[in-house]
C-alpha cells in the first residue's frame, strides 16, 4: 500500500485522494476536484470547450449541419452541454455568468492601443511632399555654408549673401515641421473623438436576449456563451452563434467574403452565424440563435 500511495500523492493536483476503512478493508477514492465544483448546483465543467467552438465555427453549410448532429448531436444537445434552455435561455444569475465569462471570455473585441502622438508625428513625415521640401531645405542649407576654394582664394566671396543664405533653407524646414505638427495634431484629435464615439456606441447598443423565460435588453458586451439571442431584421449580429429557430433567413456575410449576394441561413442549410454581419431578410419577426461569443474572427 506504502508505493500506492506514493503513486498516487504524486498525480496531478487536479485530483482529490479520499481514504477511508471499513470492516477492516481500506478504500481509497481518486477523484477530479474538478468534477467536484459546481456553480448554482451543476458542474463547473461544460460539455463543450472553447477551442471546441471555434473549430465548430470553421464549418459551414452542410458541412456544419452535419458536425452538429454528429458530434453533438444536434443543437438542442449542444445547448444541454453549454447548460442553457433553447426556450427559456439562462438564469442570468450573477455567479452563472461570471463563471461563463471566466470560462469562455467577454464578448468583447479588444481595441487597437491608439497611435501615440509621435507615431502620428513619423507618419505625417512620410508624406513624398514633405520628403521633397525636406531635401531641398536641406540642400539650400548646404549650398549657402559652401565657400568655393576658387572665390577664397580670389576674395570674390559676398559675406554678406553668405550670410543671407541659410534663410531659405531654414524658412522651407519651419513651414515643413509647422505642417507636420498640425497633421499629426488633427489626426490624434480625430482618433480621439472617434474611439469615445465608437466606446459610447457599445455601451449604448443593446440587444435582445432571454434570461429566465423573460426577453430582456442587455448591451452587447454582457452577452455570454449559452446565451439565446432573438435576431430579428436588419439587426447587426452581436456575437458569433448557432440558429435555434428561424424561417427563409437571409444574411449579408459582404464584409467578411466580399459577397454582395445574401446567404440563406437555417437550421438544416447553414446554422452558423458570424458576429459583425447584418440579417437581411427573415419570414418571422424573431428568430433565436445560441451565443458563441465573439472568438473565432476578431482574435
Amino acid at each position: 500500500m506504502d508505493s500506492l500511495f506514493e503513486s498516487i500523492f504524486l498525480l496531478d493536483l487536479d485530483f482529490v485522494v479520499t481514504s477511508g476503512k471499513f470492516n477492516g478493508i481500506h478504500f481509497l477514492w481518486v477523484t477530479s476536484s474538478a468534477a467536484m465544483d459546481t456553480v448554482e448546483g451543476r458542474p463547473a465543467r461544460y460539455g463543450v470547450s472553447l477551442k471546441e467552438l471555434r473549430e465548430l465555427m470553421e464549418y459551414r453549410g452542410r458541412d456544419a449541419v452535419h458536425k452538429i448532429r454528429d458530434e453533438y448531436g444536434g443543437a438542442q444537445e449542444l445547448c444541454k452541454k453549454l447548460y442553457t434552455s433553447p426556450t427559456d435561455g439562462l438564469s442570468g444569475s450573477a455567479a452563472d455568468l461570471e463563471h461563463r465569462q471566466k470560462t469562455f471570455g467577454a464578448n468583447i473585441i479588444p481595441p487597437k492601443p491608439p497611435k501615440t502622438f509621435l507615431e502620428l508625428v513619423w507618419e505625417a513625415l512620410q508624406d513624398i511632399t514633405l520628403i521633397i521640401l525636406e531635401v531641398a531645405a536641406l540642400v539650400s542649407l548646404g549650398l549657402a555654408f559652401y565657400k568655393p576654394p576658387a572665390d577664397l582664394e580670389l576674395g570674390g566671396h559676398d559675406d554678406s549673401e553668405a550670410d543671407a543664405g541659410w534663410i531659405e533653407g531654414v524658412a522651407i524646414l519651419v513651414s515643413v515641421i509647422i505642417v507636420v505638427l498640425v497633421t499629426a495634431f488633427n489626426d490624434y484629435t480625430k482618433e480621439r473623438q472617434f474611439r469615445g464615439l465608437q466606446n459610447r456606441i457599445e455601451h449604448e447598443h443593446k440587444f435582445s436576449v432571454i434570461r429566465g423565460g423573460e426577453v430582456s435588453q442587455i448591451p452587447v458586451g454582457d452577452i455570454v456563451v449559452g446565451d439565446i439571442c432573438q435576431v430579428k431584421y436588419g439587426d447587426l449580429l452581436p456575437a458569433d452563434g448557432l440558429i435555434i429557430q428561424s424561417n427563409d433567413l437571409k444574411v449579408d456575410e459582404s464584409s467578411l467574403t466580399g459577397e454582395s449576394d445574401h446567404v440563406k441561413k437555417g437550421e438544416s442549410i447553414d446554422p452558423v452565424l458570424l458576429s459583425g454581419n447584418f440579417l437581411n431578410y427573415s419570414a418571422i419577426q424573431y428568430s433565436e440563435m445560441l451565443s458563441y461569443s465573439s472568438h473565432t474572427f476578431y482574435i
